[in-house]
């Protein structure tokens, strides 16, 4: 079962069932918000076909931990403006070199440059189509 079949801890009713288009949706939202903190090479990844726990990967780096932190936040805050849910976990904002936001049926990792270079994530699901979040923008 995918995280967009089932409702929330928390008893939230807008998470069961979810859409495919919904969760496209806030990824490119989340691209987006990356974008407008000039994140760097911003893409996302439909792993859906090939993860059973989350339907869509948004990857995208900062040149410092500021950088880092600043993205974060920015998708962290347009995300509550479009009242997507929150997310379920939060991890790595201590160093701010890897910050993965998982919203169930997508995850946002905001990468440093160098742990982008290090782990790759684009090299590793390349197998996977990339989702446009940019208008004009085409794969």
């Amino acid at each position: 079962m995918k995280p967009s079949d089932v409702g929330t801890s928390d008893g939230r009713t807008n998470r069961m069932p979810i859409r495919e288009k919904t969760l496209a949706d806030w990824a490119r939202a989340a691209a987006r918000a990356a974008d407008d903190k000039l994140g760097h090479e911003t893409v996302v990844i439909d792993v859906g076909e090939v993860l059973s726990i989350t339907d869509f990967f948004v990857v995208t780096s900062g040149r410092t931990p500021r950088q880092v932190r600043s993205i974060v936040e920015g998708i962290e805050e347009q995300l509550r403006i479009l009242d997507c849910p929150k997310p379920l976990r939060v991890e790595g904002q201590d160093s701010h070199r890897w910050v993965l936001i998982d919203y169930g049926g997508f995850v946002v990792h905001v990468l440093d440059e160098e742990s982008r270079r290090l782990y790759d994530l684009e090299r590793l699901w390349s197998d996977c189509p990339r989702v446009s979040w940019q208008e004009g923008w085409t794969t």
